[in-house]
């Protein structure tokens, strides 16, 4: 069963804070009760990866601009048929920043989100069933901007939300700052 490995990911994720239990449970049962979940081309949606990358001292993200979606976000992107969601996250962490010296720094879920995309072109409304990573990588290495996106920049947590003040990235933040708070 290919889809085995991301339900054993999704059931020893234990969401913080509450508001991602619902979403846990709904990607769950997205995931179990479709087998075609990790092809784009399945209409209600699909599952995505991506990467939350920190710097060194857990004091920047990485962001990139999305081209198609004038937002900023954390670099992630379709499963196009991979079901191991990690290895798409650190693929398209890759693809989208030209870092070569991307790091997991852990195997576990970091966070969830389920989010709307909007139709655009032949492609009709859907979801994005998003399972991210945490990522390590040196911000003073340079970074190449992708087709994909607009801009890429390290942005420091507190920054964050003058870019993108939704709720997902907000619960990123506050993860990130939780599990390495600043020394005084």
């Amino acid at each position: 069963m290919q889809r085995h490995s991301l339900l054993s990911l999704i059931n020893s994720y234990a969401p913080t804070p509450h508001d991602e239990a619902a979403m846990r449970l709904r990607l769950l049962a997205f995931v179990r009760d479709n087998a075609t979940c990790f092809e784009r081309s399945f209409a209600p949606g699909h599952i995505t990866g991506s990467a939350w990358i920190v710097n060194p001292s857990r004091t920047q993200v990485l962001l990139t601009h999305h081209r198609k979606l004038d937002r900023w976000f954390q670099p992630g992107g379709h499963s196009d048929g991979d079901p191991d969601t990690r290895a798409v996250a650190w693929r398209e962490a890759r693809e989208e920043t030209g870092l070569d010296g991307v790091r997991l720094a852990s195997e576990a879920i970091f966070d969830i989100d389920i989010h709307s995309i909007p139709a655009r072109k032949s492609e009709p409304e859907h979801f994005h069933y998003d399972v991210r990573f945490l990522f390590e990588a040196n911000d003073a290495i340079p970074f190449v901007v992708s087709e994909e996106s607009n801009d890429l920049a390290w942005v420091a947590l507190e920054e964050v939300a003058k870019l993108n003040n939704e709720r997902s990235m907000q619960r990123m933040v506050e993860k990130t700052l939780r599990l390495f708070p600043r020394k005084s």
